[in-house]
């Protein structure tokens, strides 16, 4: 089987969306790892990572995450995931990762919150 991640970024007013499709292994966590540098993430934005897509994800995929929110946190920038799947935001209630990452439904709702402060 072929382990299989389609990542795209966008950059909105905010900051830098990451969508990802697929899994979320120690196969496919490089390519998260290795975009994370070229980003245009400045002071105050915040870096939005939307896992509508995701169908696996395993710890290197957590740990991934985490070297997100280090990245975003070096460009003194914020984090914020969006559209969680279940079975992933039980895993972060579990290990405490929802106190963490802030998250929303929707990219479109993280921004709206970037923009009023509250995210």
């Amino acid at each position: 089987m072929t382990q299989h991640l389609t990542l795209h970024t966008r950059t909105t007013a905010a900051g830098t969306v990451m969508q990802l499709t697929g899994e979320l292994d120690h196969h496919t966590t490089p390519q998260v790892r290795n975009t994370l540098p070229g980003l245009a993430l400045g002071p105050g934005q915040q870096l939005v990572i939307d896992l509508q897509g995701i169908t696996f994800c395993d710890s290197t995929g957590i740990t991934a995450l985490i070297a997100a929110r280090d990245f975003a946190l070096a460009a003194n920038a914020t984090i914020a995931l969006v559209a969680v799947p279940e079975r992933l935001a039980r895993i972060f209630r579990m290990v405490g990762l929802d106190q963490v990452f802030p998250t929303h439904p929707t990219a479109q709702d993280a921004e709206d919150a970037w923009e009023t402060g509250s995210g």
